[in-house]
């Protein structure tokens, strides 16, 4: 297996990050049947966020970044913002290296909890997340769909407090 360190983001790290966010955007976007996004244009303007408190990227010996983790401070609290590895090298513990490493230097900050809200839609995503220690219900964001015919919403979503959520 090809060694991958993770590291701080550098400016040189910026096409690489513009991919990543790219692609994670453009999986949501067909997850949700939503109209092609911006090409990773979005990662300007996070990279400007004042709350932004680090940036970290997986740096795979061979094939240079695969992977990036955000945090957002919210006080005492931090949100993991972005998380994403790239396609070819997901599901080899790329993703639970970076968490691991974003939720160090939350604790190195004294930090009391981080979160993370993933698309209710991404199973895989909730699994990988529940497994790196992702596992208490903090909050909820409920959506009313206003044009039923633009999204192909999945029926078997979430049963929470005996009553059922589509996704």
């Amino acid at each position: 297996m090809t060694p991958v360190a993770v590291r701080s983001y550098r400016p040189s790290d910026h096409s690489s990050g513009r991919r990543l966010w790219s692609e994670l955007t453009a999986q949501r976007d067909r997850m949700y049947g939503d109209a092609p996004d911006d090409g990773g244009a979005g990662f300007e303007e996070y990279l400007t966020r004042l709350d932004l408190g680090g940036l970290w990227v997986a740096d795979h010996a061979d094939d240079g970044v695969i992977g990036l983790v955000g945090l957002i401070m919210r006080g005492r609290a931090g949100e993991v913002e972005p998380v994403v590895v790239t396609a070819t090298h997901r599901h080899k513990g790329v993703g639970r290296r970076l968490l691991s490493h974003v939720a160090q230097e939350a604790k190195k900050r004294n930090m009391l909890s981080l979160t993370i809200s993933p698309a209710s839609r991404n199973v895989d995503a909730i699994r990988s997340l529940h497994a790196a220690g992702y596992d208490v219900v903090s909050s909820i964001e409920l959506t009313m769909d206003l044009d039923r015919h633009s999204h192909e919403w999945q029926q078997d979503g979430l049963e929470l407090h005996e009553l059922q959520f589509r996704s």
